[in-house]
Order: structure tokens, then sequence, then C-alpha cells
């Protein structure tokens, strides 16, 4: 499981026009991506993770703040462009298995008291935010 995380001042995601999550006030806007073997496991380092990290001004996390993540789904995350000038895909877990992991990180993310807010699984989204940094960071489950 990969996540990039950014530090955000304030995030939003539409869906066909109708903005269908967002932050409001600082927390951290954050792209998902599952690939195959991915389970419970990463579920929970994820969500842990996402909520004790440290990056927030005066390096507070979300646990200590109680400001919220925006957590988009992003397959691409696992795109490999090494070869040739097309990415492959394969890396990425298909949606029967990565959607139901992308719902247990959100669900587990909001049951240790972060406020998450979701873009649409597999939906075509707009994704638009004000970074606060500007902050990024990788994270990849062990």
């Amino acid at each position: 499981m990969r996540a990039v995380v950014q530090r955000v001042r304030s995030a939003s995601v539409t869906v066909d026009g109708e903005v269908v999550g967002e932050l409001t006030s600082p927390g951290l806007l954050v792209y998902l991506g599952i690939t195959h073997g991915d389970g419970d496991e990463q579920v929970t380092w994820m969500a842990r993770k996402l909520h004790t990290l440290r990056i927030l001004p005066d390096e507070e996390s979300l646990s200590e703040t109680g400001d919220g993540a925006l957590v988009i789904s992003q397959f691409t995350l696992y795109g490999d462009a090494r070869k040739g000038r097309r990415p492959t895909w394969v890396a990425a877990a298909p949606a029967p298995v990565s959607e139901p992991l992308y719902d247990a990180v959100c669900e587990r993310l909001d049951a240790l008291g972060t406020p998450v807010a979701r873009g649409v699984f597999g939906a075509d989204m707009q994704v638009a935010s004000v970074n606060d940094g500007p902050f990024t960071v990788w994270l990849e489950t062990p």
C-alpha cells in the first residue's frame, strides 16, 4: 500500500461538477494506492501512520489537532514507466480487491478519531487543494 500525503490548508474533490468531499480547514490530502497482497495488516498500518504522522505545523499530527483527511483512491501510484513510453498498471490491485481496502483505510482512520472526507472510488475526479508548505511525503507499508 502506498500513499502520497500533502499537508493542505483546504482541499476538495468534485465528480460531474458536484463536490463530493472536502476539507475546509487544514489537514491532509491523501492519495492512496493498493497493490496485490495488501490486506488488513496494511490497512491498520496505513490508518495509524496517517493518524499519527507529525507533519502538521508545530510537528503535530491529526491525532493531536483533530484535523481531517481527504482520502482519494489512486491506482496510478503503482504505475511503472521504466520501460517504453506508456506506463503499465499491473502492480495495482483490481477494483474488487482495492475498493474494500480503500474503504477499510477510511473507516479505520475515522475510528481512530480523524474526520475523513472521500473521493468516489473509480470516478473521474477533479481534485483542488491549497498545499501548505508545500509539504508532501510518500508512505509505503512495510
